[in-house]
């Protein structure tokens, strides 16, 4: 159990696999203001606490109290919307090239796309079902 805020956001930061400085960095906060808070002899602002959980998707009563569950429940789309933003940000050209051909398709053309992919998946299925028949 993480009795202390502190914990917790120890408990944030090592699920995220990140470094104190890599967490700090994401905060705008320096590396031993996160040292700070995680052995609790620096409590966290208001403010630093809605940062974190803003960032990293974490309830604010979980962080504060250790009630409840740690993360935010999201929805598909904020999922995707946040898989397309990493996506984007990151170094794999390739995943930015297919993300941005579908942004820049036409509703046909997504609707065209749409119709291949699903007879592929379909085709693929059938052959596992053939092959393990």
């Amino acid at each position: 159990m993480h009795d202390t805020i502190g914990e917790r956001i120890k408990e944030v930061r090592k699920q995220k696999g990140l470094t104190q400085q890599a967490f700090a960095d994401r905060l705008g906060l320096k590396r031993n203001t996160v040292g700070g808070y995680e052995i609790n002899s620096v409590t966290p602002s208001d403010r630093t606490i809605l940062d974190i959980c803003q960032e990293f998707g974490i309830s604010e009563k979980w962080l504060r109290t250790g009630e409840g569950d740690m993360r935010i429940p999201r929805n598909r789309d904020e999922e995707i919307a946040d898989m397309v933003g990493k996506a984007l940000s990151g170094d794999n050209e390739f995943k930015k090239s297919v993300i941005r051909m579908i942004c820049t398709r036409s509703e046909s053309e997504l609707d065209a796309l749409e119709k291949m992919l699903t007879q592929l998946v379909e085709d693929t299925q059938k052959n596992k079902d053939q092959a393990g028949a």
